[in-house]
């Protein structure tokens, strides 16, 4: 059997680039995005009842991710990125389909547009159904993971004195907490787990329209460079 779907709404979000993005959603709160809701579902009543909850469940598709042969097993970050482990134990974007689920903050409803935050997705992410999230269904209270018990642990974020003025001044322009956004996401580490920065090597994304810089001045520690617009 097959089935075929079509998305509800578009990501607009802060990400630009896959890389940076946190492993899971919720990490970094301060990453935002508007859900565009596409015909029919674009109008009043298919919004009605959501004025009061506070987060949603989101079924997208990995519309970024490279696709081959189907993996049966796959290599977690959370695990190093060596170890292997059951494709259906882990939350890898290497699924039989590519759908993935993200528990996202529903900040407001403008105009017809879901405004979000604490979002793990790609700009231009298809979303394929909206679900509000249940308080009492959706956390399990001694709910167990052995692979993933805690949230990983930060790393240190500094800024270089000018990157820091650089990174304000584009927060202003954007009106977006641009500052708050690269120290949680960096603090995510999120280079490759097995990889052992250099620290002359130097690292990139783009958050916005925003170039962002650094490099790992210690193995467990990151350094803004600058910032610039793209």
């Amino acid at each position: 059997m097959s089935w075929q779907f079509e998305p509800v709404g578009i990501i607009h979000s802060c990400f630009a680039e896959k890389f940076a993005i946190p492993r899971q959603p919720l990490l970094a709160p301060a990453a935002t995005a508007t859900l565009e809701l596409l015909p029919p579902y674009d109008q009043p009543e298919a919004l009605e009842g959501l004025e009061g909850v506070s987060h949603l469940w989101l079924l997208f598709v990995f519309h970024a991710a490279g696709h081959g042969s189907k993996h049966l097993r796959v290599r977690p970050p959370r695990l190093g990125g060596n170890q292997r482990i059951g494709v259906f134990a882990s939350r890898a974007t290497h699924r039989p389909n590519p759908i993935g689920q993200s528990v996202v903050r529903l900040d407001g409803i403008v105009d017809g547009r879901l405004q979000l935050s604490g979002v793990d997705l790609l700009d231009g992410t298809p979303v394929l159904d909206i679900k509000p999230y249940v308080p009492y269904a959706d956390a399990v209270e001694g709910a167990v993971n052995p692979l993933a018990p805690t949230p990983p642990a930060p790393i240190a974020v500094h800024w270089q004195t000018e990157a820091l003025q650089q990174a304000q001044a584009e927060q202003q322009r954007l009106e977006q907490p641009l500052v708050t956004l690269v120290e949680q996401c960096l603090a995510q580490d999120p280079k490759p787990a097995y990889q052992q920065p250099d620290a002359s090597r130097e690292y990139g994304v783009r958050f916005w329209d925003v170039n962002v810089r650094w490099h790992y001045p210690a193995p467990n520690q990151i350094c803004v460079l600058g910032v610039s617009r793209a």
